[in-house]
């Protein structure tokens, strides 16, 4: 469900699987939870601890793009954007050819992954090194299979989840959003295997090479 030009792993396709009402409502109402992202920390410790967590993954991140904008793919990469951003016939190519060409945008991409990652129970290390391994942090990235944004996130879900309307996955707290909260119900129902969980969340349950790739590139955001 990731861009094939992105990683080597096989790409699958994340299978709609029939949710019970309960799961249905529950994760319904876990993406439409309104506000911004608000970053609450229990103390002084706890904000000095996201302040130094900010730092680091913005040098990483960074850094990471640098090695991206170099790389033989990057031009394929910016035609996809391109092609897949709404209005792109009025964005400079130049500002698509990365979503977070700027300081700013790299940390407020960053809190919102902290937000939803927290929010959802998840490790903020575990999501970055998903949207590396899914998307290379392409906010417009669409696969063969049709998964859009960052966390490469089915359209489906906006039919079973919400109104049906795709496009919003290519807005990036909603897409952090559908991603993380879909991986905590696939972890739920693979009763914390995080193992099986990304297989399922990659359509490949089962598999080794995704679940190995996320948890690689993971270890490079801890």
């Amino acid at each position: 469900m990731f861009l094939t030009f992105i990683s080597a792993v096989q790409a699958g396709t994340q299978r709609e699987e029939p949710l019970i009402d309960s799961v249905r409502t529950a994760l319904s109402a876990a993406v439409h939870q309104s506000g911004p992202p608000t970053l609450v920390h229990a103390d002084v410790k706890a904000v000095n601890a996201f302040g130094q967590w900010l730092t680091q993954n913005e040098a990483r991140l960074d850094k990471h793009l640098q090695r991206r904008k170099s790389s033989p793919t990057a031009a394929s990469v910016a035609n996809v954007a391109i092609a897949a951003a709404p209005n792109s016939s009025n964005v400079a190519p130049d500002f698509l050819a990365h979503e977070l060409a700027n300081s700013h945008l790299r940390r407020e991409f960053l809190q919102t992954v902290w937000y939803e990652s927290q929010r959802a129970g998840l490790e903020p290390s575990l999501v970055l090194g998903l949207i590396q391994v899914e998307s290379g942090f392409r906010k417009f990235a669409i696969s063969s299979a049709g998964a859009r944004g960052f966390m490469q996130v089915m359209p489906f879900w906006t039919r079973v989840l919400a109104d049906g309307d795709a496009s919003v996955l290519f807005q990036a707290q909603t897409n952090l959003r559908f991603g993380c909260v879909i991986l905590r119900h696939y972890l739920n129902v693979e009763n914390g295997d995080l193992f099986l969980a990304l297989g399922r969340y990659n359509g490949s349950r089962g598999q080794a090479p995704y679940p190995n790739a996320v948890l690689a590139a993971q270890k490079g955001w801890q």
